[in-house]
Order: structure tokens, then C-alpha cells, then sequence
């Protein structure tokens, strides 16, 4: 796995995403600075408490970006996105992933252990570890307007 020992990664997950996350945390280990938010068992927890975890690493500027690990990644996901300055998406391909980075700004990849394999789960983290934001003139554009919703609710872009 790619990556900079300067980026700093938190990492949570739930009973469901608990197998592949202990996978990935091997696998990161060395190449990144690792937060490990738990959960470390495969005894049954609730999906909320690790987005906010790796969420809290990133609003608190201990971590650079989060990955989040459940049985989908969907509930991981919408429970990130509930957190301020949180971008979460789930991506279960290559392209996604940066993409969502790129042009998005996203800051925390979900993946669901019971839908994708550890490699490409691999694939998947290098290319969201290596993309970079570029605020071009559209992708700033609409960002701005997502923080705008984000801050505003219904009633931002009236």
C-alpha cells in the first residue's frame, strides 16, 4: 500500500466491518500514521459510534482523512455525513474513491466488509489515500454549495 507516513488516518468500524478492518490496519501500518477507533471484536456494536469516532480524529485535526468499515458501508456513511465538515462516501471501486476526493473534497472513504474482498478493498484505499483535492473553478463551486447546505439546511440555496 502506498501511501506517506506524514498522512495521518483514522480508522473505525463496526462488528460487520471488524474482520476487514483488522485487515487494513495491517496493511496501513508503516505506510501512514494510524488511529485505530475500534471496534476490535467481532462481538456486537452499533455502526454510529465509529463514524463519529474517525469523524472526532478529523474535525479535532488528529487525522487527515478516516476509512470506515461496516457490513455495507451505507450506514457508516450516513452517519459521518450527519458530522460537520464530514464528506463521507461509500466507494467500491477505484474510481470513485479518488474522484470523491478530487473533485469533492472527501475526507472519509466507507467500505463494507461483507461486500468487497481485502484487495480490492486495498486497491480502493490507495487510490483514495493518493488523490488530492483540485479546487477548480467548477469543483470549488459546488463544494462551496455543499457547505452551504451543510451549514444552512433546506433553506442554503433558496
Amino acid at each position: 500500500m502506498s501511501g506517506s507516513t506524514s498522512l495521518r488516518i483514522a480508522l473505525g468500524g463496526d462488528h460487520a466491518g471488524f474482520p476487514l478492518k483488522q485487515i487494513v490496519a495491517e496493511r496501513l501500518d508503516g505506510t501512514v500514521s494510524l488511529t485505530d477507533c475500534g471496534t476490535n471484536s467481532n462481538e456486537s456494536c452499533d455502526y454510529p459510534d465509529f463514524a463519529v469516532a474517525v469523524a472526532k480524529e478529523i474535525i479535532e485535526g488528529r487525522a487527515d482523512r478516516g476509512i470506515v468499515v461496516c457490513g455495507s458501508g451505507v450506514g457508516v456513511s450516513v452517519a459521518a455525513n450527519k458530522i460537520p465538515g464530514i464528506r463521507a462516501a461509500v466507494c467500491h471501486d477505484t474510481y470513485s474513491a479518488h474522484q470523491g476526493v478530487e473533485h469533492d473534497d472527501m475526507n472519509v472513504l466507507c467500505i463494507g466488509g461483507r461486500i468487497i474482498g481485502s484487495e480490492l478493498a486495498f486497491e480502493i484505499i490507495d487510490s483514495f489515500l493518493r488523490a488530492r483535492y483540485v479546487p477548480q473553478d467548477r469543483h470549488a463551486r459546488r463544494l462551496e454549495k455543499v457547505l452551504q447546505i451543510e451549514q444552512h439546511g433546506l433553506g442554503a440555496l433558496d
